[in-house]
């Protein structure tokens, strides 16, 4: 019986069992990104290349997200030419690269190119504290971070720290209506998006809020709220 998994399965399921991963989109898709050491097996092809999988090896199958019904369709397919062990990884791709894990591809994401050391501040830290940091960073910013769980909460810049009291803390100073970008976002067209709307640095976030890194961009000025970037 085919079973639909998660995330966190697909990674057991490669670590521990040498799972074989099957990416039934097109080529151009497939070379564009994909999970790393997967094969690409256009569902058009399942029928021809099924008795070459090897019997005694789990299978993943996926498709680009949600919203695409490729993978459900080949898991289905594979099972009813005789392989035994068939797994279903409806979330896809998109998931995959959403959480900022290893792809491989010709596809330039923001995951590439991020920052992945931002400085960063608790809602607490007092920012006479953080004024240094962030003045001496490249970036010019700290992100506000949940202690613990890391969900972003916004920046500190040095907006921010003009004209804040000395006894302020990050979190009652930092700008909270900020844009975040997915580490799955295309590079492509960022920057002008991020120029046009007078921001230079951006908090890299998981589908969870959780930091992942800072993109930044080759300019000085401080972060702004923009929430039409």
């Amino acid at each position: 019986m085919v079973q639909p998994i998660d995330r966190d399965a697909v990674r057991e399921l490669i670590d521990g069992r040498d799972a074989l991963l099957l990416e039934v989109l097109p080529p151009p898709e497939y070379e564009w990104a994909h999970l790393p050491g997967a094969r690409n097996l256009p569902f058009a092809g399942l029928d021809g290349a099924a008795a070459t999988l090897e019997p005694s090896r789990p299978v993943v199958v996926y498709c680009r997200d949600w919203a695409c019904d490729l993978s459900p369709r080949a898991a289905h397919r594979l099972e009813r030419l005789g392989v035994r062990e068939v797994y279903d990884y409806p979330a896809g791709k998109a998931d995959w690269l959403a959480a900022d894990l290893p792809y491989e591809g010709h596809a330039v994401l923001v995951s590439r190119v991020m920052r992945r050391d931002p400085v960063i501040a608790f809602p607490g830290d007092p920012v006479d504290d953080l004024a240094e940091r962030i003045l001496s960073d490249p970036a010019g910013v700290a992100v506000v971070v949940v202690p613990r769980h890391r969900v972003v909460l916004g920046l500190v810049g040095p907006r921010e720290l003009e004209h804040a009291p000395p006894e302020a803390t990050a979190e009652q100073v930092m700008c909270s209506g900020i844009t975040t970008v997915r580490p799955a976002e295309p590079l492509e067209g960022l920057p002008e998006r991020m120029d046009r709307a007078g921001v230079h640095a951006m908090a890299v976030t998981r589908p969870d809020g959780v930091l992942a890194g800072l993109y930044t961009t080759g300019t000085t000025r401080a972060p702004e709220s923009d929430p039409d970037l």
